[in-house]
């Protein structure tokens, strides 16, 4: 699995959200407020079954997690104004999952809030951003 522990649902972030970080929810997933946030506004998008790895997503979730990922985008448009966005999930230890529950990162980006935004998400690994 990834490379990683799997938590136990009694001891998993995600299975019990904390009600007051949740800004959306539907039957399959729910938005919350990052409890690390990288940015103002940081939100997760987080299915409600408990498993690790994106790619088991249903169909169903993943419809799930693209509605909310577009309106905690709306949402954040309206409250925040950033200038853009990071979306973002890591799949397995090597890409930096920490937590063995799906969840897709979505980081609200702010005009200076880093000296060089050009490449973005490739800047995860150091290096490769400029090209």
């Amino acid at each position: 699995m990834w490379g990683g522990n799997i938590e136990s649902l009694a001891t998993c972030p995600f299975c019990s959200p904390d009600a007051a970080r949740i800004t959306e929810e539907t039957p399959l997933a729910f938005a919350a407020h990052d409890a690390f946030p990288v940015t103002p506004g940081h939100t997760l998008i987080i299915p409600r079954r408990h498993f690790a790895d994106f790619f088991d997503l249903t169909p169903e979730e993943r419809a799930a997690v693209m509605q909310l990922l577009s309106s905690a985008r709306e949402r954040l448009l309206r409250e925040r104004r950033p200038d853009g966005f990071n979306v973002g999930i890591n799949v397995g230890a090597a890409a930096g999952q920490t937590v063995w529950h799906v969840h897709v990162h979505m980081i609200p980006r702010y005009t200076g809030d880093v000296a060089e935004p050009r490449g973005g998400v490739r800047a995860v690994i150091p290096g490769k951003a400029a090209y």
